[in-house]
C-alpha cells in the first residue's frame, strides 16, 4: 500500500467524481490518505472528509496566501481541531512570495506562519510546510522551529539540493511529487539523488501536479507510482524498496495515523 501524505480531494475539481475517485484510488492501493486544508474553508471540507473515509486523516492549516482567513476567533477555531484524533498534522502553512511581493502582505505571512507552527508544538503535532520563492526567511523560521522539536515534511520541494540536505540534518522530510518526472526538473531530480530514501515522503498535490505521462491533466492519488518508479530509478533501487521505505517514513512522521 502507497501512503499519500499530501492531498486535496476536497477540492472543486473533484465535485462531480470525488467519492468514486476517492474508492478507485483506495481499491489501487492508496492508504492512508492525508488530505490537507489550505484555508479555513478547505479545512472544515477536510476534516468532513476524514470523518466519512477511514482510511483518510486530516491535516488542519492555512497556507500563506490565505492568511487573510486568520483572526483570534478563527485560530482558536483552528486549535480546537487540533485536539481530534484523526488530525495527524498542522498544514499546509508557509510562506508564498511568488504571488505576494508586497512587504506588509509578507510580514503577515511570517506572523501567521510561526504562530501556526506554535500550535504544532502545543499539539505536538508535525507540520506541512508550503514554501516558494521565500526560502531563506522559511529555512530561518524552520531552524528556530526545529530547536523546539517541531518536526515535518517541506512540501512539493523545489529549492536546491544543497539547502534540502540541510532540512534533512534539521530532521525534517522532503516532499516529492510527479515534478520529479518532468523533462525540466533536473533540479529536483539532483536533489533526490543526494537525499537518504528515509528523508523522502511521497505525495500528490492532487488535483494539481499531475506526473507524466499525465502532465496537464486532474491529477490523484493513482499517479503516484510514477513517481515511485522515477525516485527508484534515481536511486538505483526497486519501486517495492521504495514505496516500503517512504511509507515508513510517513509512519514514522504522522504517528496519530493508523496502520
Amino acid at each position: 500500500m502507497i501512503f499519500e501524505t499530501h492531498a486535496h480531494y476536497d477540492d472543486d475539481r473533484f465535485k462531480d467524481d470525488r467519492d468514486e475517485t476517492i474508492k478507485r484510488v483506495h481499491e489501487k492501493g492508496v492508504a492512508p490518505i492525508i488530505n490537507v486544508g489550505a484555508s479555513i474553508g478547505s479545512t472544515m471540507t477536510t476534516i468532513e472528509l476524514a470523518k466519512k473515509y477511514d482510511f483518510i486523516y486530516a491535516a488542519v492549516g492555512v497556507h500563506p496566501s490565505d492568511v487573510a482567513d486568520l483572526n483570534e476567533e478563527t485560530f482558536a477555531w483552528l486549535r480546537e481541531q487540533t485536539a481530534w484524533e484523526r488530525t495527524v498534522a498542522v498544514g499546509e502553512i508557509g510562506l508564498d512570495y511568488y504571488w505576494d511581493k508586497e512587504p506588509k502582505v509578507q510580514e503577515n505571512q511570517r506572523y501567521w506562519f510561526k504562530r501556526q507552527l506554535e500550535l504544532a508544538a502545543e499539539a505536538s503535532l508535525p507540520v506541512i510546510i508550503h514554501s516558494r520563492d521565500a526560502a531563506q526567511d522559511t529555512m530561518e523560521i524552520m531552524t528556530e522551529a526545529a530547536k523546539k522539536d517541531i518536526r515535518g515534511v517541506i512540501h512539493c520541494y523545489s529549492y536546491s539540493p544543497e539547502m534540502a540536505l540541510e532540512y534533512v540534518k534539521l530532521g525534517y522530510y522532503i516532499g516529492v511529487g510527479g515534478v520529479v518526472t518532468f523533462k525540466n526538473a533536473k533540479k529536483l531530480v539532483q536533489t533526490v539523488s543526494e537525499l537518504p530514501l528515509d528523508r523522502i515522503l511521497l505525495e500528490t498535490d492532487c488535483p494539481y501536479m499531475a506526473p507524466e505521462p499525465h502532465r496537464g491533466t486532474r491529477n490523484d492519488s493513482s499517479n503516484i507510482p510514477y513517481v515511485i518508479s522515477k525516485i527508484a530509478e534515481i536511486k538505483g533501487t526497486t519501486p517495492d524498496e521504495v514505496e516500503r521505505k517512504t511509507r515508513a517514513n510517513a509512519f514514522e512522521l504522522f504517528t496519530r495515523v493508523s496502520d
